[in-house]
């Protein structure tokens, strides 16, 4: 129980901070922007402030989740990375990725579904158990790997959340009915603008990480190149962000479409990565 502890608190401290940001941007809501007119420029960053003091909740709570993270991960001068550890530090990344957004952009309607996320992933190291050490940890190629993959997976999180935010206010507004928690979010032309950049730094580390498993295959884990589970999905996410930005550089793509290319492509990332672990770790105990 005492080895628990740390991860027990971060998801306590992540879902008593999501109540509370429930209860508060349901009671008072911040009036909504107007939507910029065809041809408009769309300015990201005009009058919005962050909470200080939200940030700062938020950023105590990073640390104590960092803290557990590194608990489960480092052990007795080994690394292990079992597939609890990998998703609780995925949603760590994302909630440090969405963290950092929120000094600049509207991000307030995001935090509804980041930190409930964060409060039940924060427990996954204690749920899934650990796994057998990683070989090769001293090899910074192996760390650089490993660090910009985690980024390129947080990114395409936060990136897959903000499109299922943008399709909730695209079809709410629609329908003629706002809720309060929805009301202060920016206009959907400029969610979508947010939605695209994060897509295009996601993709960029997600090409990263791809290149140095195909370049560094035998140096990386001891062997060649093998069209497995893992690889085959990564190779399949990787094409569908590639086409979703050939689309929408070329064809324009936007709205409905963009939305779901994104969603299909998180999904084959997270069967990538997360459906191969768990099999191989928990299923079949490997």
């Amino acid at each position: 129980m005492t080895g628990s502890l740390p991860y027990l608190l971060s998801a306590l401290a992540y879902g008593s901070f999501a109540a509370y940001l429930g209860s508060r941007l349901t009671r008072s809501p911040v009036p909504r922007p107007a939507t910029p007119a065809p041809g408009e420029k769309i300015e990201l960053r005009t009058r919005w402030q962050p909470a200080w003091g939200e940030q700062t909740i938020v950023a105590a709570i990073m640390a104590l989740h960092a803290f557990s993270v590194a608990s489960a991960v480092f052990r007795g001068g080994e690394v292990f990375l079992s597939v609890g550890a990998a998703l609780s530090a995925i949603v760590l990344v994302t909630v440090v990725i969405h963290w950092l957004g929120n000094f600049f952009y509207n991000l307030r309607g995001l935090q509804l579904l980041v930190f409930p996320v964060a409060a039940l992933f924060a427990l996954a190291p204690a749920l899934l158990g650990p796994s057998h050490p990683m070989s090769n940890t001293g090899m910074w190629l192996l760390t650089a790997h490993v660090v910009v993959a985690l980024l390129a997976y947080g990114l395409l999180t936060i990136a897959a959340m903000h499109a299922m935010l943008l399709s909730a206010l695209d079809r709410r507004l629609r329908s003629g009915s706002l809720p309060p928690v929805l009301a202060g979010l920016p206009p959907l032309l400029t969610m979508e603008t947010m939605l695209f950049q994060i897509i295009i730094a996601g993709f960029v580390l997600l090409s990263a990480t791809v290149l140095s498993g195909l370049l560094f295959s035998e140096e990386l884990f001891g062997m060649p190149l093998t069209f497995t589970h893992k690889n085959v999905f990564t190779l399949v996410s990787w094409a569908i962000f590639a086409a979703l930005l050939i689309g929408r550089f070329m064809f324009g793509w936007r709205g409905r479409i963009a939305l779901r290319w994104t969603l299909w492509g998180f999904l084959a990332l997270v069967l990538a990565y997360v459906g191969s672990k768990f099999v191989l770790e928990v299923l079949l105990g490997r």
